[in-house]
């Protein structure tokens, strides 16, 4: 139960979102890609046996009892596991990149792996599933269609293909845009195969640019380049590339009041083979 572990915790593009209905729980039923990115957070773990688990470089606006890394350790921790878990952050927060999401299931199954409990990866998922809706595609670890609240997962091989993420200089709270009573909540649901034939969308796409001038803004920009669409609830926007080269050469031309991101979408996380 020692021995230190770095990993990278990756980012995630919806590369569409179509919210199908709403159940009683007030949780929204969706399909979606989660597309990976070979770009996001570093997260380091040393384990010790002093039964106590911290963290630093997090956030300071997020207090400890609501930071989903030590919420994730303390769903496995038990008698003497211990771990120090350093995280230098680079996923922009509220940008729909899940951040915090991918932090939480990279320390699941780095502690998993360090503690050496042998839990599979069903029930790393599950665990996850309680910390919030986009934690069981990053413990997965693979690129992979979502459906229900996100948590039914089918992998996808897509082919490779680089983006261009711009970050604008706003905070879109995901709370605010799902109960938004001009957000479209019947979408029919579709196929995979309708997906690769262009029949897809984000249907927080327009509520969201209607109350965000910056990204609507940024939407504008990035169509010039391709298919601009807004990844999650936001604020981040994105287009793809078939080349590094086509998507720096983008950047290059890109406003300086934004972040631009280029990125490689992934199929498997590297945080699988790191583990192994």
């Amino acid at each position: 139960m020692s021995g230190v572990l770095t990993l990278l915790s990756p980012a995630k593009l919806n590369l569409f979102l179509h919210i199908t209905g709403r159940r009683e729980d007030g949780y929204h039923e969706l399909q979606t890609l989660f597309q990976l990115l070979d770009w996001g957070d570093t997260l380091h773990f040393t384990a010790n046996s002093s039964g106590l688990v911290t963290l630093s470089g997090a956030p300071a606006s997020i207090p400890d009892k609501e930071n989903l890394i030590l919420r994730a350790a303390q769903l496995l921790r038990s008698g003497n596991q211990g771990a120090h878990i350093e995280l230098n952050k680079r996923i922009p927060q509220g940008g729909g990149l899940g951040g915090g999401s991918s932090n939480a299931a990279t320390t699941l199954l780095a502690l998993n792996h360090l503690w050496e409990l042998k839990l599979d990866s069903a029930r790393l998922q599950e665990l996850g599933a309680t910390l919030g809706a986009d934690v069981p595609v990053f413990t997965a670890a693979r690129t992979a269609w979502a459906e229900g609240i996100g948590e039914q997962l089918t992998p996808v091989e897509l082919p490779q293909c680089w983006y261009l993420v711009l970050v604008p200089q706003c905070h879109v709270s995901t709370a605010e845009i799902f109960s938004h009573e001009q957000l479209t909540r019947n979408s029919s649901p579709i196929k995979i195969a309708a997906f690769f034939e262009g029949h897809s969308r984000n249907d927080c796409q327009d509520l969201v640019r209607d109350l965000y001038q910056e990204i609507d803004n940024a939407l504008i920009w990035l169509n010039n380049f391709g298919e601009a669409r807004l990844t999650g609830t936001g604020a981040c926007v994105f287009a793809s590339f078939d080349s590094e080269a086509d998507a720096q050469s983008a950047r290059s031309q890109m406003p300086n009041q934004w972040t631009g991101i280029v990125a490689k979408g992934l199929n498997e996380s590297p945080v699988l083979s790191a583990l192994v």
